[in-house]
């Protein structure tokens, strides 16, 4: 018996506009933070100096956004309704784009699920108003207004209640809501921004004088915290027509979470993976594991060299040459923490000074390392913690530990003159104005470290080939993406070569890593490739095994140290890039002022 339906052939419908502009809505509009967050682009877009906001219930009851921008005159409100109508772009080359809005979706889709209101005026002409609810416009009507425009939205997605169902609490939305007006406003220094939320002012940032550097300095103190500046390394950089400014924070100012990481592509926030990964890169093997850096990018080059027109949401991007882009990125981060030499957060003698002062809850807590800093107790127990790094069974100093003896400090050295040792493994100098602890035994594995790096790229990586060539089978997409890396590969000791369709073979690997599952690393730079666009698995590899060795041939906890060799130690790090953290990105030394000192003993307020 057959019992097969018979098949039915489908209609093609033609949506209406109101069920086009619902399913629009569903891409341009997630949440209520992805409302404000096109109203107020459109405000920039339109030569905004001042952006008020105002929202209720996290964005579901109302979102206002009122701006001193060009406004718009009667004609061009039903245009603003209609989609794909924009006064941003002429269609004819949607790679020059200047604009943060140029889809033409945003108001559409707002009014197709909301109630929408705008009230505009532009300079020598009459306020209009126009509404739409649920997609249906009313017709356009004189109103009484300011130069500029303002949006209301009230009721969003009264017209898709499914919607309402996946939005978070009014906490939680309203915060997201601030977030958005944050990273916005740290983009544009001269403009101001207040967001209100059910009544109470929740952020301000007014529009910031002098010149651009100065003016993102001041406004990113505003937002990101005095903290933030004062720990920060200053980037300007350019590599193939695309230049790099912004502030990377120290290693030892690190958060746990990758909270404080904003990246801009010609002033427009975006979340991309690869700008994301090059920004872990430039901090490769001076972070803890689980530790993140803070650090505000802004990226600028001519709007033909990358796409935004990614996304309906416009958060990615992608750019004509990504391995330059990336590369700037990197080497920006890298020179940056260099030239920062044995420099370390400046919130930690801040911590220090609280760990010292038990009886008197701590009021500061800094989003840096694991604060308030440890007393030297719970810190020796951590080191004692490390002991298979840590062993005793070592020399006490290799060829490349060996430190210079030096007859006297200069009384104005930064890391000031060795006046003790104590717990065998903690180094108190005097400075002019204060102290300096340091940690000998995860200093000078860092002064190491750096010494093997420098040989191993002064004299190239040493490989050892394989007695038999290790085959690895992939597809054959993978197989000639991965060798068409094997140059790249070889500068690092890795010598591949084809083996027959959708095979490779690896013939030398780097001594330094001695054995080694060639088949998971190949995979392992695959998965980052396809991730990343890029991979620093190898490099990474090595660095471990190197940063392994500084370790072993350091000086050890527990070693007595001469006055000398103190000194000398000093010195070192002071001429030594990334010596303010150790291998592992924990800080090397902290520094108590000598006014953190008088504090302790009540001699100052």
């Amino acid at each position: 018996m057959n019992t097969h339906t018979p098949h039915i052939r489908p209609v093609i419908r033609q949506l209406d506009e109101a069920t086009a502009n619902r399913i629009a809505a569903g891409e341009v509009v997630e949440r209520p933070a992805s409302a404000v967050k096109e109203l107020v682009e459109n405000a920039l877009d339109a030569g905004a100096a001042r952006i008020d906001i105002t929202i209720e219930e996290g964005g579901r009851r109302l979102i206002r956004v009122v701006d001193d921008g060009c406004g718009m005159t009667a004609d061009d409100l039903p245009l603003a309704l209609s989609r794909h109508a924009t006064s941003k772009i002429d269609g004819s080359d949607l790679l020059a784009i200047n604009s943060f809005g140029f889809r033409g979706e945003a108001l559409p889709s707002l009014g197709a699920v909301g109630r929408l209101v705008i009230t505009s005026r532009a300079r020598g002409a009459d306020a209009a108003q126009i509404a739409v609810t649920g997609g249906r416009v009313a017709p356009v009507r004189p109103a009484a207004g300011n130069p500029g425009t303002v949006v209301e939205l009230r009721d969003l997605f009264f017209a898709t209640p499914a919607r309402l169902k996946f939005l978070r609490s009014d906490r939680a939305e309203t915060q997201a809501v601030a977030e958005t007006v944050r990273r916005l406003a740290m983009a544009e220094p001269f403009v101001g921004f207040t967001l209100t939320a059910d009544g109470r002012e929740v952020f301000r940032a007014d529009a910031e004088q002098g010149e651009l550097f100065g003016a993102l300095t001041t406004r990113l103190t505003r937002i990101m915290g005095a903290d933030f500046i004062d720990n920060a390394l200053p980037l300007d950089a350019t590599r193939d027509e695309i230049t790099l400014t912004g502030f990377a924070a120290l290693p030892t100012y690190s958060r746990g979470a990758a909270v404080a990481q904003h990246v801009y592509v010609n002033g427009r926030p975006v979340r991309d993976k690869m700008l994301t990964g090059a920004l872990r890169a430039g901090y490769m093997d001076v972070l803890a594991p689980g530790r993140h850096p803070a650090a505000v990018l802004y990226l600028a080059c001519d709007p033909q060299l990358v796409d935004v027109n990614v996304h309906p949401a416009k958060a990615e991007v992608r750019f004509r040459d990504p391995q330059a882009a990336r590369g700037l990125v990197v080497s920006a981060l890298r020179h940056a923490m260099a030239g920062a030499g044995h420099r370390a957060s400046a919130t930690l003698g801040t911590a220090v000074a609280d760990a010292f002062r038990p009886e008197t809850p701590a009021t500061h807590t800094p989003p840096t390392w694991q604060a308030p800093l440890p007393s030297a107790p719970a810190i020796r127990a951590a080191q004692e913690a490390q002991a298979p790094l840590l062993a005793s069974g070592f020399a006490e100093a290799s060829a490349s530990a060996r430190l210079e003896p030096v007859s006297e400090a200069p009384a104005d050295a930064p890391l000031g003159a060795a006046r003790a040792q104590i717990h065998e493994n903690y180094i108190i100098a005097q400075t002019a104005d204060g102290m300096i602890i340091v940690d000998q035994h995860a200093a000078h594995e860092r002064l190491v470290y750096e010494r093997l790096k420098a040989q191993a790229a002064s004299r190239s990586i040493t490989t050892q080939a394989l007695l038999i060539p290790e085959i690895v089978t992939l597809s054959e997409a993978d197989a000639t993406l991965i060798l068409s890396l094997a140059p790249d590969l070889a500068e690092l000791g890795l010598a591949i070569e084809p083996f027959g369709p959708g095979a490779i073979a690896i013939r030398e690997m780097p001594a330094l890593l001695g054995r080694l599952d060639g088949a998971a690393l190949i995979r392992d730079i695959l998965d980052d490739l396809a991730d990343q666009g890029v991979s620093d698995r190898l490099r990474g590899r090595i660095d471990a095994v190197l940063s392994s060795m500084a370790c072993h041939g350091s000086v050890r906890s527990g070693r007595r140290m001469s006055a000398d060799e103190m000194n000398a130690l000093l010195r070192e790090m002071e001429r030594t890039p990334r010596s303010g953290q150790c291998n592992h990105g924990r800080p090397t030394w902290v520094r108590l002022g000598l006014s953190d000192i008088e504090r302790l003993f009540g001699r100052k307020d």
